[in-house]
């Protein structure tokens, strides 16, 4: 592994003295795990240490996470009292999250709230989910609306309430509509370049030190198949494709 990252594989979407938020590609590790390879935080500090002239080590803190074939918005923190102030914004969930998924079989609804109780197998990295609660079960709660249908998919929005490993993932597999892509969820066939069709869209919280509103919106990735389901999100579509982030 490089011990410096060449090219990011991300864009940044917001940034200021203590918080960074990007854009993040489907594929790219987050935090470091057995595979070694190259993360998000890797290619973040080498991107502040190249931008800003740092010497020495560049302080970057994960505030909340993003499974690897999943693409869009993670938020970073370039101190410690960003990192300790955003992290109690996720911890009591002040922050809206919205992400985008695309599944091929209709939802039952056309919105609907899931409340699951989730159990995560570490040896395995699998989520199961169980309508009641079970031993060691943490409950999850996501809600979803039915944005439109090409072709033979359908885009839903879906906003979680709370932050679980696989949570979107696997309370959608769990009413049948697994997400395209997600072959460890149902899916029966996997994406050419092994990403998921699910992205963190949109993000918005209050920010821990300025004390103001903070609306980022993540373009979703540049391929044909993303960017045709941009017509079905009416009227904000135009504006999003166009700003990395409001006020």
């Amino acid at each position: 592994m490089s011990n410096t990252p060449k090219q990011k594989p991300f864009t940044v979407i917001y940034e200021d003295n203590h918080l960074l938020i990007v854009n993040k590609a489907a594929g790219l590790l987050v935090q470091a795990d057995n595979t070694r390879d190259i993360t998000l935080l890797d290619f973040a500090k080498a991107y502040i240490k190249e931008k800003y002239k740092k010497e020495g080590a560049v302080f970057m803190g994960l505030v909340h996470r993003l499974d690897r074939p999943v693409s869009g918005l993670v938020v970073l923190a370039r101190t410690s009292k960003g990192l300790e102030r955003m992290t109690e914004i996720f911890r009591k969930r002040n922050v809206q999250k919205t992400y985008w998924a695309v599944v091929r079989r209709k939802p039952p609804q056309k919105a609907d709230k899931l409340v699951h109780w989730l159990v995560k197998n570490e040896k395995t990295n699998v989520t199961t989910a169980h309508d009641t609660e079970v031993p060691n079960s943490q409950r999850a709660e996501l809600s979803y609306k039915v944005m439109g249908k090409l072709n033979d998919h359908w885009l839903l929005e879906v906003t979680p309430v709370t932050g679980r490993p696989h949570q979107i993932r696997v309370q959608l597999a769990s009413m049948g509509c697994p997400i395209r892509g997600d072959v460890k969820y149902g899916f029966d066939r996997p994406n050419t370049d092994g990403s998921i069709n699910l992205h963190a869209r949109r993000l918005y919280f209050v920010h821990p030190i300025k004390n103001e509103p903070v609306v980022c919106v993540a373009p979703v990735p540049e391929n044909p198949f993303w960017e045709q389901y941009l017509a079905l999100d009416e009227p904000e579509n135009v504006k999003d494709k166009n700003l990395d982030f409001l006020f």
